[in-house]
């Protein structure tokens, strides 16, 4: 009885989650600025996008991998838990749905007497600790060398971020001790997927890279020019800083990508690269769920 009334949760929040992709699609505005975009796309930025969607799937086999340092598991089911939480998030306010939808697939082996809940929370804790850890110390780093951005920002932006550094850094040293009543964790496992945070967030820069050369946000140049590649960083400390909830995402990271690349087109690319990373995977679970 508890896998039929799980089962069937995990295709309750599917179908509401696609019911609402569906609606997304069907109401949106700007179908003709990108149909106008693409038609004036060349060769280039045509592989510089087939390029973008490509890393999608590594994106998320580098997320799988983040969650199997957390959650001991085959890498395989950590990539199907992986890809379901993406459509729990995609409905649930600040994407607080992700992690619950992880416990939802896992399974309790005899010899553990922790909740699949209270693990997968406990952990996903872990690794929402540690990729904001990742964005903020990259993004931090980065804005120290575009003190143009800087003043823009203005000073009360260094403040929050010396407020958000003064609450990561304890939670990183004390989750080991905090957590260990629900899950096994160390100060080596924080550190591991501290790692792994920085070279998800890498795959996120050259995805953004190549969505903005894509519809010509960017040109050659700026591909050999460190102060784009220091811009990406910058953005993507500025979109996890940015209250927002998914129903108003797109708008949030359309609107940071104006500001720090100065053209409509690059809010257009930031909106793309989020439906590549959240509504593909969305879309790709239905064939990956059973054969991941």
């Amino acid at each position: 009885m508890n896998k039929r009334l799980l089962h069937t949760a995990e295709w309750v929040i599917a179908g509401v989650a696609y019911a609402y992709l569906a609606y997304r699609l069907a109401t949106y505005e700007h179908y003709g600025l990108l149909a106008g975009n693409l038609r004036a796309m060349g060769c280039r930025q045509w592989l510089a996008l087939a390029a973008c969607i490509a890393l999608m799937p590594l994106n998320m086999l580098v997320e799988a991998w983040r969650w199997k340092t957390l959650v001991p598991m085959p890498l395989p089911e950590a990539q199907r838990q992986v890809y379901y939480s993406k459509l729990a998030g995609l409905i649930t306010p600040w994407r607080l749905g992700e992690y619950p939808a992880r416990a939802l697939l896992m399974q309790r082996t005899p010899a553990d007497c922790r909740s699949p809940l209270a693990t997968a929370l406990s952990m996903g804790a872990v690794g929402s600790i540690t990729m904001t850890a990742a964005i903020v110390f990259a993004g931090a780093l980065a804005l120290a060398f575009t003190p143009a951005v800087s003043t823009v920002l203005g000073g009360h932006y260094g403040v929050l971020l010396a407020a958000m550094g003064g609450v990561l850094i304890p939670a990183l040293l004390f989750a080991p001790r905090l957590l260990r009543r629900w899950a096994v964790v160390s100060h080596r496992t924080v550190l591991k997927s501290l790692v792994q945070s920085l070279i998800r967030e890498l795959c996120w820069c050259v995805q953004l890279m190549l969505a903005l050369y894509a519809l010509k946000a960017t040109e050659t140049s700026d591909w050999y020019a460190l102060s784009a590649w220091l811009n990406m960083p910058v953005y993507y400390l500025l979109v996890t800083v940015t209250p927002n909830i998914p129903v108003v995402e797109a708008g949030v990271r359309g609107a940071w990508a104006i500001f720090l690349f100065g053209t409509p087109n690059a809010a257009l690319a930031g909106v793309l690269l989020w439906a590549i990373n959240t509504l593909l995977p969305c879309l790709a679970w239905p064939c990956i769920k059973d054969h991941a």
